[in-house]
């Protein structure tokens, strides 16, 4: 692929682009799903195409193509380097890219097992066996399991000198049963919301999540909070664990910390962040347990890889250290905003066909020095939230408000009773500042992202927000209505 690459490379040499790369990228997708006893989904897929990055007097170009042949690399080539002189015409401030070393490596996510050479049957037979447990209740009017993989071998090479082979792998899984009772419904899941579980491992992860073993406890978690109390309304601690701390990590640090949004680059679109450039190294995001960090090295994380799509090598530093505003996402582009000289390489693209852009990185909250049970018992008047059920937060990243499927009440540092539809809001750096309580190491999971949105036209990422339970002080809770007519 390499030697069908080059091409691109030497016309950006012979043309005096200020920078230029390929990245040729083959994917395939196998999506299964079963839903009431039938099956929903079963699709396997394959791509192939090439994308070409130009950097001409300081503005890009890009274009990308599915036709694997050196005519159309030549012509794609040209297509990109057109597209950047003519955009360097309307450019306020020429593109400096940040230094890079050139590297020449092979670099796979690890894994036991390949899934894509499990058979379907297997895979489904699993799948059947979960539905057919989640429908031994008739309140269960719905249920859906699923599986997908995603395996995505890439050939970067750039003008610089790097020339970098890259497999990437991950796999997920999850179900999820909707009990209906004349004007209610209640959905339960597991792992967790919106599509289930999903690691960059084998299937190793499918067989560790056990959801046979999980598939009685959801239909009947499912059921009763058909007829569990509503979640009381006030000012409570809460206790948040589960993928639904992974997401307030992703919408209200991971978001707000990507620095073409600080920078004003999505506002027309996705919102801009309260957490500008100014603030770095002064604004307290949280209290001084609160200590997030980004790793593009961490084992299992989506968006772990051995170099971006700028062809940076993987790192891991801080976004909030001690509480304090410490760090951003950045790629090589934005990087001397904030007055680095390299990047901390979270540029990554959709397949061939997207040009790169800035992403969240693996983002996660480091565990405390707490017992879980020891934060229970240290709660008069609190819940326990997890797993999604609805987000909202505003343009900047600051008022929020979430809603998740289940919640438990605590009383006296004892767990009393399920509740329904519980909610909570606040404002981002009131709320992390509110923490005081982190559960330690052995509490501590990773959790997937697998349908992150952004940009124009629209790409997906997929990046993963590691998480012990956490306690949060005299968080406004309430109750969200969720009937069916």
């Amino acid at each position: 692929m390499f030697d069908f690459a080059k091409k691109a490379v030497e016309i950006a040499q012979r043309r005096k682009a200020d920078f230029g790369d390929i990245r040729v990228i083959e994917t395939r997708t196998q999506d299964l799903s079963v839903k009431n006893g039938e099956i929903g989904s079963l699709n396997d897929t394959l791509t192939l195409g090439f994308g070409v990055r130009m950097l001409f007097n300081g503005a890009w170009g890009f274009a990308s193509s599915d036709v694997m042949t050196a005519r159309e690399v030549e012509r794609v080539s040209l297509r990109a380097l057109n597209i950047a002189k003519a955009s360097a015409a309307l450019m306020a401030a020429k593109v400096r890219l940040a230094r890079e070393n050139a590297y020449q490596d092979v670099w796979q996510t690890p894994f036991l097992t390949d899934p894509f050479a499990v058979g379907t049957d297997k895979k489904l037979a699993l799948l059947f066996a979960v539905d057919a447990v989640l429908r031994k209740n008739r309140k269960i009017r719905s249920a859906v399991s699923g599986m997908s993989f995603i395996r995505e071998h890439q050939w970067h090479m750039t003008t610089e000198g790097s020339k970098i082979e890259q497999t990437l792998l991950s796999s997920g899984a999850g179900c999820l049963a909707t009990a209906v009772d004349k004007n209610e419904a209640q959905e339960r899941s597991y792992p967790s919301t919106h599509g289930g579980q999903t690691l960059s491992l084998g299937y190793e992860l499918i067989e560790s999540l056990r959801l046979l073993d999980h598939a009685e406890r959801v239909r009947e978690e499912a059921v009763a909070l058909l007829t569990a109390p509503a979640c009381p309304g006030g000012t409570k601690d809460l206790i948040i664990s589960g993928n639904q701390l992974a997401l307030q990590i992703h919408e209200s640090v991971g978001h707000a910390t990507e620095l073409d949004r600080v920078l004003g680059y999505e506002e027309s679109y996705a919102g801009s962040s309260f957490a500008t450039t100014e603030k770095l190294g002064k604004f307290r995001y949280g209290s001084k347990l609160v200590n997030l960090v980004a790793d593009a090295t961490l084992p299992g994380g989506l968006a772990t890889a051995g170099y971006d799509d700028d062809a940076v090598k993987a790192q891991r530093w801080h976004i909030v250290k001690d509480g304090i505003l410490s760090g951003y996402m950045t790629n090589r582009e934005f990087a001397s905003r904030i007055g680095k000289t390299r990047s901390f390489g979270s540029c990554r693209a959709d397949g061939y066909g997207k040009i790169p852009i800035t992403r969240i990185c693996n983002l996660s909250l480091m565990p405390g020095d707490m017992e879980y049970e020891d934060i229970i018992r240290d709660t008069k008047d609190g819940i326990i939230m997890e797993n999604n059920k609805s987000w909202s937060i505003d343009q900047k990243r600051l008022n929020f408000q979430f809603g998740c499927e289940i919640g438990w009440l605590v009383k006296n540092g004892k767990t009393a009773h399920m509740v329904k539809n519980p909610t909570y809001q606040g404002i981002t750096p009131g709320f992390w500042g509110s923490c005081d309580a982190i559960a330690g190491e052995k509490h501590w999971r990773l959790w997937g992202v697998a349908n992150c949105g952004k940009g124009q036209p629209g790409q997906r990422a997929m990046m993963c927000h590691g998480n012990s339970p956490a306690r949060f002080r005299k968080v406004k809770i309430g109750v969200k209505a969720n009937t069916t007519n």
